[in-house]
């Protein structure tokens, strides 16, 4: 048996999700469109999507990753809430591979994932239980975060179990490029949604300038010829670099090396001040 796989990278934004009049990032959008036509054409049987967490569902406890048998979408914006149908025992498989061979994760049941997780399925899949899902988070908000070289081993332990199976696997790396969210620029770990709100509206207008389109770039060319040193750097140094926000690329590198270490196609880049990031969308085919 063997596994056939594509990689979708894409950044994600609540701010998309406001923008109900569809005003801002127009150019990212039809990217975000062409991927998804792309996995669509690719029909696959899985859907394994490593993504962060915006401090909701980790708070007290921070695993640098875990797997979860079994997840659950917030209510966000003009969303709903649902739920993911997620395959448990090749969840739990793919979880007991993982502690056979060095990582010791988290297994998380019930859990219950915002944007990062919802945005990307809806927006390249469709409906939240149009395809199995096993969500896959990794930490990307709380230090102390999971090292670049680490990610890349994760997802490469990831894929050699993925190979073993006789499916379709999408694979989506959710988040990023350079942003800089003022709720994950505090240090605090438990604050109610009213703060965190209130913490985003106050800084606002600051994050806006916070976008650096040169690290983006640097960060598409890397993935596009998958210069796993180049990205081990640029996870390493990415909030420093690009913002608190930018620390999500470690769900890409995972996802790229979850395909294989396959070079990735950047479909499209576009900084949108009004979602405060660097969007963008690649793809491995």
């Amino acid at each position: 048996m063997t596994s056939e796989r594509m990689v979708v990278c894409a950044s994600h934004s609540p701010g998309k999700e406001r923008d109900v009049e569809r005003r801002f990032g127009l150019k990212f959008r039809d990217g975000l469109a062409e991927a998804a036509d792309r996995a669509s054409r690719f029909d696959p049987d899985l859907v394994v999507v490593f993504g962060g967490d915006h401090r909701r569902a980790f708070r007290h406890v921070v695993p640098a990753f875990a797997v979860a048998l079994s997840a659950s979408i917030l209510a966000e914006a003009s969303r709903p809430a649902g739920n993911l149908t997620v395959p448990s025992e090749i969840a739990r498989d793919l979880a007991e591979h993982l502690l056979g061979t060095g990582f010791d994760i988290a297994v998380c049941r019930d859990i219950a994932l915002d944007h990062a997780f919802a945005q990307p399925i809806r927006d390249l899949i469709g409906d939240l239980d149009t395809k199995p899902v096993i969500p896959v988070p990794v930490n990307c908000a709380t230090a102390p975060l999971p090292t670049g070289r680490r990610v890349v081993e994760f997802g490469a332990a990831v894929g050699r179990f993925l190979a073993e199976l006789d499916k379709r696997i999408l694979l989506i790396g959710t988040g990023g490029l350079s942003h800089s969210p003022p709720s994950l620029e505090v240090d605090a770990y438990d604050i109610s949604d009213e703060e965190r709100a209130r913490i985003i509206a106050e800084g606002m207008a600051e994050a806006r300038t916070k976008i650096r389109p040169e690290w983006d770039a640097a960060v598409l060319q890397a993935m596009s010829t998958w210069n796993v040193d180049m990205l081990v750097e640029l996870v390493d140094s990415a909030h420093a670099r690009a913002g608190a926000g930018a620390n999500e690329i470690r769900t890409w590198v995972a996802a790229g090396a979850a395909g294989g270490g396959q070079p990735m196609t950047p479909l499209v880049y576009e900084p949108v001040p009004e979602w405060i990031t660097g969007m963008a969308v690649a793809t491995s085919a």
